[in-house]
């Protein structure tokens, strides 16, 4: 007796045809959860009133960077990773020095490229010298003498000989701790994307196929 088997398709090109296929699937869902996660974390910057600024940099990036693997990977990540996962944990902040933390009110103004003004900063740019002032229950202050609040409601140096109009400003805010609320929650998204990936692998998978 002799016994002849056939398989038709060739059974090795049939193999080769469905790994071909596994690696689009797979690759195609890797960047594809990779972008959508990126676009959620830009949502939650932006509906947090973080600004279009650092939501744009959230960033994703799909591996290999060029063909298809089964091993494919997305990475999202920020430039900025500090500001987005403090906002993300909410941590407790003290000063480095272990004193206070200086807080500028509207009165102080904005330091150099917009951003936040420090005591030593504001004292060579007002030409004025800040005094401390100690309150037992509530936040102790940094206050301007002899000073007047421009149109801008910022603090200047007053030049009246007479004394008129002179103020003395609050200009900072004493601390020796701030809390950071928890404006984001990156893993909730993140959770959400890495829970569709096998039914977004299968779809593709099926769709590669056709």
């Amino acid at each position: 007796m002799k016994l002849k088997l056939d398989i038709t398709p060739d059974l090795v090109a049939a193999m080769a045809a469905e790994v071909k296929a596994g690696e689009k699937a797979v690759t195609a869902a890797m960047r594809e959860a990779g972008t959508g996660l990126k676009t959620a974390w830009r949502g939650q910057i932006t509906g947090a009133g973080l600004g279009r600024r650092l939501a744009n940099s959230i960033r994703s990036q799909t591996y290999p960077k060029a063909g298809e693997s089964l091993n494919a990977a997305a990475l999202v990540w920020s430039k900025a990773p500090v500001i987005v996962g403090a906002h993300d944990t909410g941590p407790l902040i003290r000063s480095k020095e272990g004193f206070w933390l200086a807080i500028p009110t509207e009165a102080a103004g904005r330091g150099l490229r917009g951003g936040k003004i420090t005591p030593g900063e504001w004292e060579r740019r007002r030409g004025l010298r800040l005094r401390f002032v100690y309150r037992r229950r509530r936040p102790s202050l940094l206050v301007a003498d002899r000073a007047r609040i421009n149109k801008r409601g910022q603090a200047v140096a007053s030049r009246s000989k007479t004394g008129r109009n002179q103020v003395s400003a609050p200009i900072f805010l004493l601390v020796p701790q701030v809390k950071l609320p928890k404006r984001l929650d990156l893993d909730r998204d993140t959770e959400r994307a890495h829970d569709s990936l096998p039914a977004m692998i299968v779809a593709n998978w099926v769709d590669a196929r056709l």
